[in-house]
């Protein structure tokens, strides 16, 4: 028998939502079932899976209040729920542009003139995802939704910490008879997630390393491929040729939206030395000036820490900073507000990497500063790390920036802005270092992770016969 589990608010502290994880016998069913529907969902046809797409979509957004309703629950702040919800509905869009040209069968001269080959698309049966709370919706649904339209059936788990808005979704999904056969959620935690993992064909995950390392063991023993994105240590560079008024609120933008729980916030900032001390003052002021999202709201622009582990590992984080000698010029400490945790935007300087803010995790509104004195030297630093998600570098020209990220172990890098991977699905990436495993979610490889390509080698009409023996 499973354990219901009570879920958290994140602005008020009080446990006021709970979810049953299903037993394994019962997953095991559900499972088996979406794969047995996934034949009727793949004849449907492209054109078919495109059409329940718009339909759920437009089920979507007749019941958007609700959703944003659930997701404001789920995450204590308002704008990034409006974000996730208009990129989702965007990503469905996108994804039913693009889907024809990329599944199309083809056919094509081989280097015998009488083979020709024709390839063919085949999805995997059965797609897991397993998705983290800091962005609950958008992380759920956008390996989701190419998955679907490659012809795959889809079951998702999201995080136990942020479940609310999977009502309002298994709503929209119902409303759509052709999807909800293929398509679904589970509520559960962790071993929920494990269960999931020996069911599926195919599992993706957001996620920590530690939980990441689990999944792709768990994978590999079931010799299924394994997707992951996990954490980031993101670093950015300014250069002293940088314009400080776009790199400062560049740099702030990308470390405190979303409260600093994103994996491609910046988490590690390395300035010029001759523009150290003008560069941390601007970028304090900017700081000072966002306020919590709290009591209401709408009451400023920093919304609440979602998880309360988090909230102690950001405590932590910090505690261990300053008392290695770092300097708080704002913020530095997290605040018990109506029942919630908060951390104001904090910027530290006199900060190294024997601290755990520079090379932990931190996940949190946290600005820690160093100065170097070389590009080769900030260059080290910035790859002086576990993780290599993604980066960002500033200068006034573009080919210095370029000369410089070149050199950065990342996979996405951003030349004088920051955190654009939240904006730009377009671009090909892959995680270096313990930030992922597998092909890239973003651009158009995102789509072919889910089928395997199908080979037909035709011997047309003009070969000689027996052709194979001749000579």
């Amino acid at each position: 028998m499973t354990k219901p589990i009570d879920v958290r608010n994140p602005r008020t502290g009080k446990y006021d939502y709970v979810i049953i994880p299903p037993p394994p016998k019962l997953l095991a069913q559900l499972c088996n079932r979406l794969r047995r529907a996934q034949k009727g969902w793949q004849q449907l046809g492209l054109e078919g899976r495109i059409t329940a797409l718009q339909q759920w979509k437009q089920a979507i957004i007749a019941g958007r209040d609700k959703l944003t309703e659930a997701l404001v629950a789920d995450t204590g702040r308002l704008s990034i729920s409006v974000l996730e919800i208009d990129s989702f509905l965007s990503n469905i869009d996108k994804w039913c542009k693009l889907a024809p040209k990329l599944l199309e069968e083809t056919e094509k001269q081989t280097a015998v003139p009488f083979i020709k080959l024709q390839q063919k698309a085949v999805p995997y049966p059965l797609v897991g995802v397993i998705s983290p709370w800091n962005l609950p919706l958008l992380l759920s649904t956008m390996d989701v939704i190419p998955a679907l339209l490659a012809g795959c059936a889809v079951v998702v788990k999201p995080s136990e910490i942020a479940p609310r808005f999977m009502t309002p979704l298994l709503n929209a999904i119902n409303a759509v008879p052709a999807l909800r056969e293929v398509f679904t959620f589970v509520e559960g935690a962790g071993q929920t997630g494990a269960n999931l993992i020996e069911n599926v064909d195919l599992i993706c995950f957001t996620g920590s390393v530690a939980t990441g390392r689990k999944v792709a063991e768990a994978a590999a023993k079931r010799f299924i491929p394994a997707f992951l994105e996990l954490g980031g240590k993101d670093a950015a560079i300014v250069l002293e040729s940088a314009d400080l008024e776009l790199a400062t609120s560049a740099v702030l933008w990308s470390s405190v939206v979303n409260s600093g729980q994103s994996c491609l916030s910046i988490e590690r900032i390395y300035v010029a030395e001759s523009i150290f001390k003008p560069f941390v003052e601007r970028l304090v002021t900017k700081a000072q000036g966002l306020e919590l999202a709290y009591p209401k709201l709408e009451s400023g622009e920093i919304g609440p820490i979602i998880a309360e582990r988090q909230a102690a590992i950001i405590s932590e984080h910090l505690l261990d900073a300053i008392e290695k000698g770092a300097v708080v010029h704002c913020g530095g400490k997290v605040e018990d507000s109506g029942g919630g945790w908060w951390c104001r935007p904090t910027v530290l300087t006199q900060v190294n990497h024997t601290m755990k803010v520079m090379t932990e995790e931190t996940f949190g509104p946290i600005m820690p500063i160093m100065a170097f004195s070389t590009p080769a030297e900030a260059i080290n630093l910035a790859n002086d790390t576990i993780y290599g998600l993604s980066a960002a570098v500033f200068a006034a020209e573009e080919a210095e920036a370029l000369a410089v990220a070149q050199y950065i172990d990342a996979g996405a890098i951003c030349i004088n802005d920051a955190g654009l991977t939240a904006l730009i699905y377009e671009g090909e990436k892959n995680s270096f270092k313990y930030s992922g495993l597998g092909g890239s979610r973003m651009g158009t490889a995102a789509l072919m992770r889910f089928v395997r390509k199908k080979a037909f080698l035709v011997k047309t009409n003009s070969a000689p016969d027996p052709w194979w023996f001749d000579g």
